[in-house]
């Protein structure tokens, strides 16, 4: 498994000098229509989520609130550009519930829902060679998974040698996985309160999971 060169652009360290990210390399994967019992869990999930949520706001729960807070230090209104994991929540409030798209997906949004952060999946062989983790400037824009022109300009991303791919906010159509992608890169976007273990640990169960339910190989690192 080749080796990912994963780097913090010294404007992050500025802005958020806590910040810590998980990369997880995954090879020979399966991705399909997401299995039954997989689909029910996530489903119990969101119930009990829902019951939960019943008298919180997004403030309360420490995850949307720190994320909320990374974004108003590089200069992103949280209010307009939602944490990914915020419109999860809020949807769940509101008794939406997450329709099934495919196996890893599915289970990236249970990922963060469960630990409240933000995560991003992506189809390896569109992302070229190495990622960089950025605050967007005034011409960083992708096409995002909504269909929309998404301006970058103070969010935090991640880009490669062709450009922006993924952010805390939406992920780009560029990268995105499929049920033809072999080899996938996860991104964890961490609580920028956990140390060091408690990142190591949440990347060893998450990392589990997946393999479990796609088979495959992995390797994982965090960043900071």
């Amino acid at each position: 498994m080749k080796s990912l060169l994963v780097t913090i652009n010294q404007y992050v360290k500025d802005y958020v000098p806590s910040s810590k990210y998980g990369i997880i390399h995954y090879e020979d994967i399966t991705i399909s229509h997401s299995p039954q019992m997989l689909k029910g869990r996530i489903r119990l999930f969101q119930e009990s989520l829902l019951l939960d949520l019943e008298d919180k706001d997004m403030k309360d729960i420490i995850g949307i609130r720190e994320w909320r807070s990374i974004f108003k230090k590089t200069g992103t209104d949280p209010s307009r550009y939602r944490p990914s994991v915020e419109a999860l929540y809020r949807r769940i409030k509101k008794g939406d519930f997450l329709n099934p798209f495919n196996s890893a997906v599915d289970l990236n949004n249970f990922f963060s829902l469960k630990y409240e952060i933000p995560l991003g999946i992506y189809d390896a062989s569109h992302v070229r060679e190495d990622i960089d983790f950025r605050i967007g400037g005034d011409h960083d824009t992708f096409e995002g998974l909504n269909g929309r022109e998404i301006s970058l300009k103070n969010m935090l991303h991640t880009a490669d040698h062709i450009g922006p791919f993924g952010s805390p906010f939406v992920d780009s159509k560029r990268t995105a996985v499929s049920e033809s992608t072999k080899d996938a890169i996860h991104i964890i976007y961490f609580k920028p309160s956990m140390d060091i273990n408690e990142c190591k640990e949440m990347l060893n169960a998450i990392s589990e999971m997946f393999i479990q339910v796609h088979g495959g190989t992995s390797n994982h690192k965090v960043v900071f």
